[in-house]
């Protein structure tokens, strides 16, 4: 370790800030590997001690990322995050500019009353579900949500702890500290400018390089469907009240061997819901008000339906996608070996062994007709259909099967969808505990993250797995170098000069060298930081000249939430780094033009609601 005299530190300090931010603007070294450097340099120059070097490890705010981070994942691998996706997505009737707005008010409004944090973690995988759905580039829809989140600083008290703290300066000097919706309207004016901003010219700047280019595209299972010729239809019915179905189990039916009709599905009442049994067997027992998933010939539907009182039925957007979820295809081949070789579809009791309907077969890549009493020979393939548990279970059989292709749809398969109301609940208690304080927030987000993994909606490997290390251990290896620049006296000395020049100026002009502090601060250390170190001295200013401490007071949280410029200026902008493969010019390029518009809103509007 070096021995510097203590006075050379704060110099240390800024040379180091330098040439992190040299390096990240090169965007030839890793961010986590910068944010390494920067604790060995603060470690073996002794600006700081070893233990507050790696202090940034034990931050609350690393262990709330962490947590976050696992409730994200817990969202999305029970379909929450995927239904809000496709229902996002859906909406927004193929509008690139509606889908735009869409994701950034959602965004906005939930951040206005949680952690922003905390919606940017569970939205991340919300967003790139839509990136697939819609095939749009995932980096030009991450960057404008992520700022969405910034601005709901400005929308409410407790949007995030800079709007605390600088209330609670105000209160500690004897003002009346800040209410809920203080500052809501002028907020609203930043959040309609982010938007304008988005659709019309940021969307051109938006990077192209968080698109995937050696993904290759899967055909669907309807297509599939289509390639086996397959001359029945898929339609939902439901079972009428005086069917003579009623009563009886699948095999006393006998709806496959007089019609052809093959039920691939139901759904029927159990306490007031409806339970989804994708492996149907033939002594499960039909009932009046059961939703049949059936696969029938053409010209059977209509005599089907008059004889059995069924009725055509169409699934909620709800109801579909758990169907989806649950029921599949895939398309596989016969293995040279395979015991089936020799064999009719029939004679395999295919249906008994594996679980799964064999709806297709090809051979010398054309089609069969008539094939359940074809025998099977070896490279023949075959369409099957059912429970993607089946078939997982089938594609272990490689003696006997080959996969040859999966559709898309196995690959937006959730594997937890009936854990959705476990997940949307313990979410609920996660943000009802935050709203009302009913206790520290990390406290409640590592409460969600356990009870996600107890309740099964997530294993505690894919709980793990859901952590992005990197930008954790950027933030980390970040946050020591915030507190050394406070501890040296770095940060005094820049405040105390930029006063000296700003001496004996009007109120305006103080306002415009407040948020350009606040906002440089800002985006260096952290929001809360910067509001921390700013709230008192803009009031003194203000108690000096005589004014109404609140025009200062709103500038300094306004500017802390202006963190657009840099990826290490907050962790709501640091999270959407690795999943969006943004480069540091790219926050340069579309933050200054973003801090600018904030800044004019503080200049036009602060004065015109709280008066000097």
């Amino acid at each position: 370790m070096l021995s510097i005299p203590a006075h050379w530190h704060v110099h240390i300090v800024f040379v180091i800030i330098a040439v992190a931010a040299l390096l990240m603007a090169t965007n030839r070294v890793r961010y986590d590997m910068i944010a390494i450097m920067v604790m060995l340099a603060l470690m073996l120059t002794g600006v700081t001690t070893v233990g507050s070097a790696l202090s940034g490890f034990g931050n609350t705010v690393v262990v709330l990322i962490a947590g976050l981070l696992v409730v994200g994942e817990m969202l999305d691998r029970t379909g929450v995050a995927r239904f809000v996706g496709d229902w996002i997505a859906d909406h927004s009737q193929g509008s690139k500019t509606k889908l735009l707005i869409m994701l950034m008010l959602a965004c906005a409004m939930l951040s206005a009353v949680m952690s922003s944090t905390a919606v940017v973690a569970i939205f991340i995988p919300i967003v790139m579900r839509i990136a697939r759905h819609t095939a749009n580039n995932p980096g030009k829809l991450l960057l404008p949500m992520s700022y969405a989140a910034l601005v709901s600083g400005m929308l409410t008290l407790i949007a995030t702890p800079p709007n605390l703290v600088i209330s609670g300066a105000l209160s500690s000097q004897g003002f009346q500290p800040l209410g809920f919706f203080s500052f809501s309207i002028m907020g609203a004016v930043v959040l309609a400018g982010l938007m304008v901003y988005m659709v019309s010219v940021g969307k051109h700047w938006l990077p192209d390089s968080g698109k995937d280019e050696t993904l290759s595209v899967q055909r669907t299972i309807q297509a599939l469907w289509d390639e086996y010729r397959v001359n029945r239809e898929l339609v939902y019915l439901q079972i009428g009240p005086d069917s003579p179905l009623h009563g009886k189990t699948i095999a006393q039916s006998e709806l496959y061997n007089r019609h052809g009709l093959r039920i691939l599905d139901l759904s029927q009442r159990v306490r007031g819901w409806r339970e989804l049994k994708a492996g149907v067997s033939p002594d499960i027992v039909l009932h009046s008000d059961d939703v049949l998933h059936v696969a029938i010939p053409a010209d059977q539907l209509d005599t089907v339906k008059q004889t059995y009182q069924l009725f055509g039925f169409h699934p909620s957007q709800l109801e579909a996608q758990y169907r989806s979820w649950e029921f599949g295809a895939v398309s596989v081949l016969i293995h040279p070996e395979s015991r089936l070789i020799g064999k009719t579809i029939r004679e395999t009791r295919f249906r008994d062994r594996y679980g799964l309907d064999v709806f297709g077969v090809r051979r010398n890549r054309a089609s069969v007709e008539q094939f359940q009493d074809l025998i099977l020979q070896p490279s023949d393939s075959l369409l099957v259909t059912g429970p993607w548990a089946k078939i997982t279970h089938l594609q272990q059989q490689n003696h006997d099967f080959v996969v040859l292709e999966k559709p898309a749809e196995a690959s937006e398969v959730v594997p937890a969808f009936q854990k959705m109301p476990v997940a949307l609940g313990i979410t609920a208690l996660m943000v009802l505990s935050s709203v009302f304080n009913w206790m520290p927030l990390v406290a409640s987000v590592l409460i969600a993250a356990l009870a996600a993994v107890v309740t099964r909606c997530l294993s505690a490997a894919d709980a793990y797995r859901a952590i992005h290390w990197q930008s954790l251990v950027l933030l980390a290896g970040m946050l020591p170098l915030a507190d050394a620049l406070q501890q040296t006296g770095g940060t005094t000395l820049i405040v105390e000069s930029l006063l000296h020049v700003a001496e004996g100026a009007s109120p305006q002009t103080l306002l415009v060298m407040v948020f350009f502090i606040t906002a440089l601060l800002t985006n260096i250390l952290s929001n809360t930081a910067s509001a921390v170190l700013m709230a008192p001295i803009a009031i003194s200013l203000a108690q000096q000249l005589g004014v109404s401490p609140y025009p200062l007071a709103l500038t300094v949280l306004f500017a802390a939430s202006a963190a657009f410029m840099t990826p290490i200026a907050s962790p709501i902008v640091t999270l959407i780094v690795e999943p969006g493969k943004y480069r540091f010019s790219d926050f340069i390029k579309l933050g200054t033009p973003m801090l600018l518009w904030v800044f004019a809103c503080c200049y036009l509007l602060i004065p015109l609601f709280f008066p000097w």
